[in-house]
């Protein structure tokens, strides 16, 4: 990723009621539309239109030949909080010694990694440190991705029905934006079941009555398969399942988000920063690398089934911030996915599974301006990803490298 200090950052110097023009070769609509010899119009945070080249007057122009725009990408799986302490350069952990306030400086500094790589959604799942970076980032204090968060997760420990009722209710009261819980161990312990069809019943039930979206981590088929019967809304990782459990959540209409790259990278590069803390153990790294090519076949299976919609999310932890796209590049290259259903994948479809569809995720009038450039075009060179020269979000400029 080019620096982004050499970049020209936030705002443009413009009257505030001023449009301004992006120019580039070819726009990616997010919606599986490649559009030639228009440009995009941007006035108030918003697209106002998709217009004839240099028919808008008046406008502050951003001319980016050769490049392709694109909605941001949106990560429906990150960590955002997650990070390596200072003092010892290891995983952040219980017995470390940094605050509340650290924490969640080092998740600023996560959005901003995240924000010039062309990231400018995010669903963080979760730490308490997303709430403050959130609603700052909202009102426009700190640069980052729009972020949503489910603040702290559901798992075995939250107990009966009856308690992890009252655990959603009290994570719908501290302004949850979404619930998560473990279905399953993680993959370094064999991904097996976790909670009962009653507890996840309770689980997702309840998160509907609040209007929220439960997403599971459910390695493996019989906690994805209960996730399904209980009426949850996504299942995350599913690194285990077989083609039946995968049909089973297309017929009801749950969402996948599968994560066969990025993480596992990050992990074996980082191993020594992991190893020792928790479950990270010689065993566990093990199993992680077995693991890798069960992954990538479920994901190559997945692209068979008919109607299942699979959304991008990387489970981006400590040191993967930034490095996003590699997992949609993976994708493509190695899951063998089409590359324009990739980049819709992690537009309009994400957003849609974020309920955010008619908001962000697309290039299209009336939608909020989200909007990224490459240099190149990522339907013949994927890896052109990496190369990120423009991020608009919300209209305002983040990162600006004249071509």
């Amino acid at each position: 990723m080019t620096d982004a200090g050499q970049d020209t950052s936030a705002s443009v110097g413009a009257q505030a009621d001023a449009a301004i023009v992006l120019r580039a070769d070819r726009i990616l609509d997010g919606r599986g539309e490649a559009i030639a010899g228009r440009e995009v119009v941007v006035r108030d945070g918003r697209i106002e239109a998709i217009a004839e080249v240099g028919t808008t007057r008046g406008a502050v122009v951003y001319d980016l030949p050769g490049a392709t725009l694109l909605p941001g990408l949106i990560d429906t799986h990150v960590h955002i909080g997650w990070h390596f302490d200072e003092e010892t350069g290891r995983l952040h952990s219980d017995e470390s010694t940094d605050t509340a306030e650290d924490r969640v400086l080092y998740a600023a500094e996560n959005a901003w990694n995240m924000l010039v790589s062309g990231v400018t959604t995010v669903q963080s799942v979760g730490g308490p440190e997303d709430v403050p970076l959130r609603d700052a980032i909202a009102r426009g204090s700190l640069p980052g991705p729009r972020v949503l968060t489910s603040i702290q997760p559901i798992t075995a420990g939250s107990g009966g029905p009856e308690e992890i009722r009252a655990r959603v209710d009290a994570l719908a009261e501290a302004g949850a934006d979404v619930i998560k819980i473990f279905a399953s161990a993680s993959i370094r312990v064999g991904g097996t079941p976790t909670l009962s069809q009653e507890q996840l019943d309770a689980a997702c039930g309840q998160a509907r009555e609040h209007g929220l979206r439960a997403v599971v981590h459910a390695h493996g088929p019989e906690s994805a398969r209960r996730s399904a019967l209980a009426g949850c809304w996504q299942i995350e990782h599913g690194a285990l399942l077989d083609r039946e459990t995968l049909e089973l959540l297309s017929e009801r209409g749950l969402y996948y988000d599968p994560h066969i790259h990025l993480i596992f990278e990050n992990y074996f590069t980082h191993q020594d920063r992991y190893l020792g803390i928790g479950n990270y153990t010689e065993d566990g790294f093990r199993q992680m690398r077995e693991a890798v090519p069960t992954a990538l076949g479920v994901f190559r299976e997945a692209l068979e089934v008919q109607g299942l919609d699979i959304v991008f999310g990387t489970d981006a932890v400590a040191g993967a911030h930034g490095r996003n796209w590699t997992e949609l590049a993976y994708r493509v290259r190695e899951g063998g996915q089409d590359p324009m259903a990739a980049i819709v994948s992690a537009t309009s479809l994400a957003a849609e599974s974020l309920e955010l569809g008619d908001r962000v995720g697309s290039i299209a009038p009336g939608f909020e301006a989200d909007v990224i450039a490459v240099a190149g075009d990522p339907l013949t060179d994927f890896g052109v990803l990496e190369d990120v020269v423009f991020v608009m979000r919300g209209g305002v400029v983040y990162r600006h490298r004249p071509m």
